[in-house]
């Protein structure tokens, strides 16, 4: 019997049934989890948290190249007004 790494509930796992990297849920909090050791099991919590910040910072970095372009675009047309 092992426990989830969230929660602390109880979780009925065979390690003869098991493999690495098979996900598993926990009963009580429906956290993923993933299975890094056979024997004895050990878990490992998947994080979706993780996942959803890498996406805002990806966010971020798309929103800040595309002000970059706006504001090239904005230096190339003085310069042309400049240049006339």
């Amino acid at each position: 019997m092992i426990r989830c790494p969230d929660c602390g509930a109880e979780i009925d796992v065979d390690e003869d049934e098991v493999e690495e990297g098979e996900i598993l849920s926990c009963p009580e909090c429906e956290s993923e989890l993933e299975v890094t050791q056979t024997h004895p099991v050990h878990l490992n919590p998947i994080s979706d948290d993780l996942d959803e910040e890498e996406e805002e910072e990806e966010d971020e970095e798309e929103a800040d190249d595309e002000e970059d372009d706006e504001e090239d675009d904005d230096l190339e047309e003085d310069e042309e007004e400049d240049e006339e």
